[in-house]
């Protein structure tokens, strides 16, 4: 994507297909005088117009509102005009093209957001709170978007560079004055300062890894052997037939995934083959897919056959599986007789009867539908939660040296490092690399 803005861009940015209303949004220098030669007059910033689309030919494309933000008080920091018309694919379609031949070109994804940042209106992590609030599967995902466009997020980040900035700072001056007879780094107020930086990273971290549930989703892995339930619990929590489910074992030989929404919390449920020895070329593929899911989970739900219990085969897959990451939930609960030992820690359900899927939702969720709660939980990506952790590393690092060692230059080196990954958060530290894999996943128009 382009870097400077000296062309001017064109996008529909309303969503494909017929609608009362479609938008065409502009941005860039020439985007007033293409509004005027389109219209057949000025066009006044500030004000909402009725006016005609005209075509080559000066015949009417559409009737509709022209809206004109001049610079920088607009979206992108630029000029900028909204055409809005009806909301027929051919007519958005005929103005784009005329907008085109007056001497704009067709905006790249996210070119409009890509602008703003550049231009100093948003930083990165608004700018992908933006893509993250039109994606939201949720109202609490909607509402963390919400937090983080608003600069929460940013500000948070923010406090903390400041802080790691006046560290350094003292931690220069201490070195400018190293032959003098107080020593500044044997001050325990740096130590203090240091663990209150490091604390208030973690809390930002807390907050970081509970956004990056609600923006990627939990992910889920049905696991176990064939015809333990694993389709029919599927199909329970998804609440229509998603999977195929027979009596013949091996069913399921592909990943069958499902994005849906529990208490709030998006879920990514994963249904895989069952975990069996095979001469089968595509049930050996279908199981060494499941294996790769259940590697990546958030949680592994791992169904054992109630009628059947808990066999040797059965624990030969838990004990590969990590014991943080697994839930034992034994299916089929409904042919159970009342009287039988139920196993603690474990869940019993019924896809027939409805029997324990409740208390497995809630395992599920656990305190992830809890997490806007108190109105602090700001979205975030993993790109965020990693810079995160490398920059809470180093804070604790040079807290270390400066205990051990009382070097300044590398306390001094370790805070430079941490503040660096957190200001490739907000995008004051960035590379192009970086700016083209986030703006291209935003959609045309935005």
């Amino acid at each position: 994507m382009p870097a400077t803005s000296v062309d001017t861009i064109v996008a529909i940015a309303t969503p494909p297909g017929i609608g009362g209303i479609g938008i065409v949004r502009l941005s860039g220098p020439e985007a007033f005088a293409i509004g005027a030669r389109i219209t057949g007059h000025s066009i006044e910033p500030g004000k909402i117009l009725f006016r005609k689309f005209l075509d080559a030919q000066g015949e009417a494309i559409d009737h509709g509102l022209c809206l004109g933000f001049i610079a920088p008080h607009s979206f992108s920091g630029e000029d900028c005009l909204e055409l809005q018309a009806h909301g027929g694919p051919i007519v958005l379609d005929m103005l784009c093209e005329r907008v085109c031949e007056l001497g704009a070109r067709l905006a790249q994804a996210g070119e409009f957001s890509e602008r703003a940042f550049l231009n100093g209106r948003i930083d990165l992590t608004q700018a992908e709170a933006i893509a993250d609030l039109i994606e939201s599967g949720s109202r609490a995902a909607s509402r963390a978007a919400m937090r983080s466009l608003e600069g929460r997020f940013s500000e948070q980040i923010q406090a903390v560079v400041d802080e790691l900035i006046d560290l350094r700072a003292y931690i220069e001056v201490a070195l400018d004055f190293a032959e003098e007879e107080i020593d500044f780094l044997d001050d325990t107020s740096l130590q203090q300062r240091l663990q209150a930086c490091a604390n208030r990273v973690r809390d930002i971290l807390i907050q970081a890894e509970q956004g990056r549930t609600l923006q990627e989703g939990l992910n889920i892995s049905l696991a176990g052997l064939p015809n333990a339930g694993k389709s029919s619990l599927l199909n329970t929590l998804a609440g229509y037939d998603a999977a195929i489910v027979t009596d013949v074992a091996g069913t399921t030989r592909d990943v069958l995934r499902e994005h849906i929404s529990l208490k709030g919390v998006p879920l990514r449920i994963n249904d895989t083959a069952g975990l069996r020895d095979s001469d089968n070329p595509v049930e050996q593929e279908g199981v060494r897919r499941a294996w790769a899911e259940m590697d990546v989970a958030d949680l592994v739900l791992f169904l054992v056959d109630s009628s059947v219990g808990l066999t040797s085969a059965d624990r030969q897959i838990i004990d590969r599986l990590p014991t943080e990451r697994l839930q034992t939930v034994y299916s089929k609960a409904d042919l159970l007789d009342n009287t039988m030992d139920r196993k603690t820690g474990a869940y019993y359900v019924s896809a027939h009867t409805g029997e324990g899927i409740e208390e497995l939702i809630e395992r599920i969720v656990g305190r992830s539908e809890d997490y806007n709660q108190d109105g602090q939980v700001i979205m975030a990506r993993r790109r965020h939660v990693d810079a995160l952790h490398r920059a809470q590393a180093q804070i604790d690092q040079s807290a270390e040296i400066l205990r051990n060692h009382c070097s300044g230059e590398l306390v001094a080196e370790e805070l430079r490092g941490a503040q660096q990954h957190l200001s490739e958060i907000t995008g004051e530290f960035s590379s192009e690399d970086l700016l083209g894999a986030i703006f291209g996943k935003f959609c045309i128009g935005k």
